[in-house]
């Protein structure tokens, strides 16, 4: 991990994240005052591909305010470097060795071979993909409105999804659409396929024109662990909200709005039921959920689900007393073992202190507020709310607005390098002590 690299990435959010804020603050922007916390907390969400709005999007953003968003949300998804490189090779400019490094940081690419060329198939993909979407969404909205504001709204929901953002254009999100099949399906899949990652999509694709032989381990961890969370989550859903949330809905529509919901409660915010009815233990469980997250290198922020998969690994062979791990018959360094823990326990530390903080200056109830940090640092979006149509920030003030700010920014970047720039990289020590036995 270069350091160097990884700071260019973590400026280049930053200053789009502030050039976004800019353009919402112009007049013709929004409607109605709009102060400069909220026009950044807005930038944020939308370049974090988070989600968590304090303003309500089609009412208080005009068209272009709602496009400035739209742009952010699908350069963010992108990662602002990957954007600039893809078009220094469209007007065929010649690509530096850093750039090279800062590029492979940002797709989380492996090696520095053939990475040109794996992002032009990554924009391909990605235009295809949005296509298809805008255009199956935009099918299903003629039905309500004209055709012209059914395109813009099946473009919107179709980047938004695919970049796993979770803006809306219904004030209601999409709960009018609850037990629509097309909505029902078409959202989620769009979510699904960005969260997993570009690389594993490739090799998908590789793999059925017979171009590999075999998926990679992290393609085949990644496929597990999200349909793993998918089917766990759809269970606790249908198990907790049977007779809640779910109560006035057939059993097909059960099943539907849990598929949804579970797809949702990881990666992006959008959501077809109301949020502040859910249980507590079904809120409590989200929140592991939304710790967790997508797949590294896709759109999705979160733990991810690699690191909670290596850290399951880990456990299970020292429970056993083994020091030797392996999966799909590939043994894993203990290096990437220890990686996954610190990981998962800084990120921890980092969304309960928060938690902690803004539960006692903002004088909120402590698991909605747990439930909203865990959704800004996940980069979800979902929300208990604020008793309307906006997320639980809106009732923060200016320091509990900036805590999110800085949960959704870690989260999308990565917490990782987040504390690495903070703390700086260890150098390599040639002093070797002798080993230490300490009880456990």
């Amino acid at each position: 991990m270069h350091t160097s690299e990884i700071r260019i990435i973590i400026y280049s959010f930053f200053t789009l994240i502030l050039l976004g804020a800019v353009l919402l603050m112009l007049p013709y922007s929004h409607n109605g005052h709009l102060s400069f916390i909220d026009a950044l907390f807005t930038s944020t969400s939308a370049v974090c591909v988070t989600g968590l709005i304090v303003k309500d999007t089609p009412v208080d953003f005009t068209v272009f305010g709602q496009s400035v968003i739209l742009v952010l949300i699908q350069i963010g998804g992108l990662g602002y470097m990957t954007a600039v490189t893809f078009l220094a090779v469209m007007r065929r400019q010649k690509i530096g060795h850093r750039d090279r490094l800062i590029l492979k940081e940002s797709l989380n690419y492996p090696g520095m071979d053939g990475l040109v060329r794996f992002l032009k198939v990554v924009f391909a993909s990605i235009a295809i993909i949005e296509v298809v979407g805008i255009v199956i969404l935009t099918l299903r909205f003629y039905v309500d409105m004209p055709f012209l504001k059914a395109l813009w709204f099946g473009t919107f929901h179709a980047i938004s999804a695919f970049n796993n953002a979770g803006f809306s254009l219904f004030s209601d999100n999409l709960m009018r659409y609850r037990t629509d099949f097309v909505i029902n399906m078409t959202i989620p899949w769009l979510i699904i396929l960005g969260g997993i990652g570009y690389m594993v999509i490739i090799e998908l694709y590789s793999l059925r024109k017979d171009r590999i032989l075999r998926l990679s381990t992290n393609t085949k961890i990644v496929l597990l662990m999200t349909a793993l969370l998918i089917f766990i989550g759809m269970a606790l859903l249908l198990s907790l909200e049977w007779n809640n949330a779910f109560k006035t809905l057939s059993w097909e529509d059960k099943i539907l709005a849990s598929w949804f919901a579970s797809v949702n409660y990881r990666t992006a915010g959008f959501n077809t039921i109301d949020l502040s009815t859910l249980t507590s233990s079904d809120m409590f469980f989200a929140t592991f959920f939304m710790m967790i997250g997508g797949a590294p290198g896709g759109t999705a922020g979160g733990l991810k689900v690699t690191v909670v998969a290596l850290a399951f690994i880990g456990v299970w062979y020292t429970l056993r007393g083994d020091t030797r791990t392996h999966i799909f018959r590939r043994s894993i360094s203990s290096f990437q073992i220890n990686k996954a823990y610190a990981i998962i326990f800084v990120a921890s530390m980092y969304v309960v202190i928060s938690t902690v903080l803004l539960s006692e200056f903002e004088r909120t109830p402590f698991l909605p507020t747990l439930f909203e940090a865990c959704s800004a640092f996940g980069t979800v979006g979902l929300s208990t709310g604020n008793g309307g149509v906006l997320s639980l920030s809106a009732l923060f003030g200016i320091w509990g607005k900036i805590n999110i700010i800085i949960l959704m920014f870690m989260g999308r970047v990565g917490v990782f390098a987040f504390t690495v720039i903070i703390i700086g990289k260890a150098t390599q020590s040639r002093v070797k002590y002798p080993q230490a036995k300490v009880v456990l």
